[in-house]
């Protein structure tokens, strides 16, 4: 293994045929210094240039606003001095089939486009009226037709779309990029490009927002399934690809050595392309981060540093080839993604003017490099981490010398953990061996960092929390899950300075309160974001402080703040759950009520609850790719994890079976019970003679943990209803929704758990379908809300593909999973009815 070559590439400069000499010449003056022509190369990017290359003013053509992917508006209309006064200027209709949307709207020619759901809106940016909406999986796709009906239609990713020459460019979740005319969101053309190779494969999908620069399209694609990521270049007018680049490289390419010689893992190797790109025109390059290798937490198969997984790549903008590489975690085992869109800027360093980039790593630090030549602006140095023989870790990882990252350590976290675990680090690698190990996460994720130029800060946010870090013996076995109660988190919002890679300052928050949406920074001394609890918040972009906020009325979805300038008067937007939101100064539309939000736990578990009095010591897990159905025997699980059983005749009995391969002994945690040791194949009970909740573990295995509760006896009337009262419309199948439920749960299995988890907990980028991510998007809503999201948008190569009692049914489970009354009766193919049924906690 050519260890060198790994660790080095950052300091080298991967020059393929093309280059010229002009860019020879830039890379010589960025490394010996700011000579005349470097200052002014640096005085044609001043920040207030009116050119999108630099700095969006009247309008965001890109949803990271400029090139540089910034997140930074040259508008000032809108400052610390006024912002006091204002207020919303429109708020949109309500998106349609309960569609909620977290893409960051783009504004070109007065118009907003943004797409929630199966469809893509352009909305009139003034006034918020709709100009025209396009769904995805209604029309057929002229161009590479055959190819385009084998795949099927898909749904347009979260990330947003992408504007130029006339077109919206939609990138679709089975591989397809879509080009709309902006005028009338007619179908332009469409393209099938995640092949690898032909025909297309299940799990490729154009995972980014597509980026349009001088009539190119660049798109990146995802590695779901054990492909490899891929970056696209494709002819804006008809969507020919111009050239692509994997970013596992294949043999006799530059990088393969890093990989096993002596099997082709490589081509499952990962490195999927998440985010949107940057573009630095100048130098001709184009800027990608890359995801985590695959096997995720399996090592063993794939020895070597597995370039390009984990790294800041820059591509020569018309041919594709790699120029340099940073690697930002060598031969990953944490799905340690870069899940922070990269931001290019103009740095000083030492007193030097050099064109920057910045890199967000998944633990909270921040890399600055020079864009140029991947050299660091900050020096980093390679550190010792835990080792693990087995899974072949890196001896060392890469940090930035001196810097703070944005989440406190793992020291924070060695008196907080439930009794029966035992405490790891960010770098201690997963364990077969070790079933009840806990580390910090990779938890700096999905939202896009803002920088502004007259701060010279970055505005970034992340969240610092533990979770499970074991692993199946089959290596490409996803997970396993784990629930872990009494385990709380807490969400950080932080500003960090470009010239010393120091926290500036620094917020904590809930998480169910930060949200998933990123910030914008303006000229107005402004920073804004939009946050779980539906406020939109404005700081002083200096200090942290809000001054000033407004109420959207929506909670758990949300985008990134735009901002644009109409007549004169210069708006920000915001994409709001199901409705799109604008403000200007002296703008009169009310705010709206607050959302309800989850209330405080009272108790330390979450995750789906099953109406059962019987529980097995052991869980059979699932998880399914192109490999096919994976299992994962789980010794250390009960299964159902929470139960709820009514009592009868003054007592609740509760029966654990020993379905495992060792000794039980299930007791209360505060030690009032036990059933006593059990043996393979044993059983044994205990009697609750009060309603309740309980709290149990495995006095041989006490990470196990347990809940039951235990609910009153069913009344007369109780009964009757759920039987039917004379007259009373019941399901079209005529079930309880106990029993629709339990119907749901097998649909649910086949249909939803292989990406949002068998117990509903998610795996990115799937949400978690329960505890308080389900409350903070969906209590309040209505039951057809939820199953208009669902229908409309599930699954995700053929949404509305399924019979709309199977979706009631899916429903109906996750409904009851999250102790959601709805009544006795099971949910009808009604929407009147759905729309009077409102989603509250029992």
């Amino acid at each position: 293994m050519k260890r060198d070559r790994s660790r080095d590439g950052w300091k080298k400069r991967l020059a393929g045929p093309g280059i010229s000499m002009a860019t020879l010449l830039l890379f010589t003056l960025a490394v010996i210094g700011p000579s005349i022509s470097a200052r002014q190369s640096q005085e044609t990017t001043d920040v207030h240039d009116p050119d999108t290359r630099n700095a969006a003013t009247s309008e965001w053509p890109l949803v990271g606003g400029d090139l540089g992917g910034r997140h930074y508006s040259a508008l000032k209309q809108i400052n610390l001095q006024n912002v006091k006064n204002l207020g919303g200027a429109w708020v949109s209709d309500t998106l349609d089939d309960g569609a909620s949307s977290r893409s960051t709207a783009v504004m070109k020619d007065g118009r907003l486009f943004f797409n929630a759901g199966s469809r893509v809106y352009a909305l009139n940016a003034k006034t918020g009226e709709v100009i025209w909406k396009y769904k995805t999986d209604s029309r057929p796709v002229p161009g590479d037709l055959l190819a385009l009906q084998r795949a099927g239609f898909g749904l347009p990713n979260a990330q947003g779309v992408g504007v130029g020459d006339g077109l919206v460019f939609v990138g679709l979740m089975d591989g397809q990029v879509l080009a709309l005319r902006q005028t009338d969101g007619s179908l332009a053309w469409g393209r099938q490009v995640g092949q690898d190779p032909p025909p297309k494969r299940e799990g490729t999908q154009v995972s980014d927002a597509p980026m349009y620069w001088n009539g190119v399209v660049y798109v990146g694609m995802s590695a779901d399934y054990g492909l490899r990521g891929r970056i696209n270049a494709l002819d804006a007018k008809t969507g020919r690809e111009l050239w692509h680049f994997f970013v596992v490289p294949g043999p006799g390419e530059a990088g393969h050595e890093t990989w096993p010689q002596d099997n082709d893992v490589w081509r499952r190797g990962g490195g999927g392309v998440w985010l949107p790109g940057t573009v630095d025109p100048d130098l001709g390059l184009v800027y990608y981060a890359t995801g985590n290798a695959v096997a995720q937490f399996a090592g063993e198969l794939r020895p070597g540093d597995n370039l390009y997984t984990v790294s800041v790549v820059a591509l020569d903008m018309k041919s594709g080839k790699l120029r340099w590489y940073k690697q930002l975690v060598h031969h990953d085992l944490w799905e340690a993604d870069i899940s922070t869109p990269i931001v290019l800027y103009d740095a000083e360093v030492n007193g030097q003017r050099r064109k920057g980039l910045g890199a967000m790593r998944a633990d909270g630090y921040l890399f600055l490099l020079d864009r140029a030549t991947g050299e660091p602006l900050l020096p980093v140095e390679e550190r010792s981490v835990p080792q693990d023989p087995f899974q072949k870790t890196a001896a060392t990882q890469p940090f930035p010398v001196g810097e703070e990252g944005l989440l406190p350590d793992c020291s924070t976290w060695k008196n907080k953990i439930p009794a029966g675990f035992v405490l790891g680090c960010t770098y201690t690698p997963p364990s077969v061996k070790v079933p009840n190990l806990l580390a910090p996460g990779f938890s700096v994720r999905v939202t896009p960092m803002s920088y502004s130029p007259d701060t010279g800060y970055f505005y970034a946010q992340g969240v610092s929390a533990i979770a499970w870090r074991r692993r199946a013996e089959d290596p490409y076995y996803f997970g396993p899950n784990g629930q872990v109660p009494g385990l709380s988190a807490t969400s950080i919002l932080a500003a960090i300075d470009a010239r010393t890679g120091k926290l500036v300052w620094k917020k904590e928050v809930p998480p169910t309160i930060l949200g998933r949406g990123g910030s914008l920074a303006t000229a107005g001394g402004l920073m804004f974001r939009l946050g779980d609890d539906g406020n939109m918040s404005a700081y002083n972009a200096a200090t942290g402080e809000v001054v000033w906020q407004a109420q959207t009325g929506y909670a758990g979805g949300s985008g990134t703040p735009t901002s644009y300038e109409i007549d004169g008067q210069q708006y920000v937007a915001i994409t709001s759950g199901p409705v799109v939101w604008a403000y200007k100064l002296n703008g009169n539309a009310p705010p709206r009520t607050a959302p309800r939000l989850p209330s405080p736990r009272k108790d330390d578990f979450s995750g789906p609850i099953e109406d059962t009095n019987q529980v097995e010591t052991v869980s059979l897990q699932h998880d399914i790719d192109t490999t096919g159905n994976r299992y994962f025997i789980d010794e250390y699980s009960f299964n159902p994890y929470r139960i709820r059983l009514a009592m009868a005749n003054g007592e609740a009995r509760v029966t654990w079976v020993n379905n495992g391969r060792t000794v039980h002994t299930i007791s209360a945690l505060d030690n009032s019970w036990t059933t006593g040791p059990l043996n393979p194949a044993a059983q044994g009970s205990v009697v609750f003679n009060k309603p309740g909740s309980y709290t149990y573990i495995c006095k041989d295995h006490p990470w196990s943990y347990g809940e039951i509760i235990v609910t009153p006896a069913e009344t007369e009337s109780d009964k009757t209803a759920a039987n039917g009262a004379p007259g009373e419309k019941l399901s079209s199948a005529g079930d309880s929704f106990a029993e629709q439920s339990q119907r749901g749960k097998g649909e649910y299995d086949k249909n939803c758990g292989s990406c949002h988890g068998q117990d509903l907990g998610g795996r990115d980028p799937a949400p978690a379908l329960t505890g308080d991510t389900f409350s903070t998007h969906w209590l309040g809503r209505s039951v057809d809300d939820l199953f208009g999201r669902i229908h409309s948008t599930m699954p995700q190569s053929k949404p509305d593909s399924l019979p709309h009692q199977t979706y009631l049914d899916i429903v109906a489970f996750m409904l009851r999973a999250n102790n959601v009354s709805v009544g006795k009766n099971g949910l009808s193919d009604d929407a009147a009815a759905l729309k009077k049924l409102k989603i509250s906690r029992q």
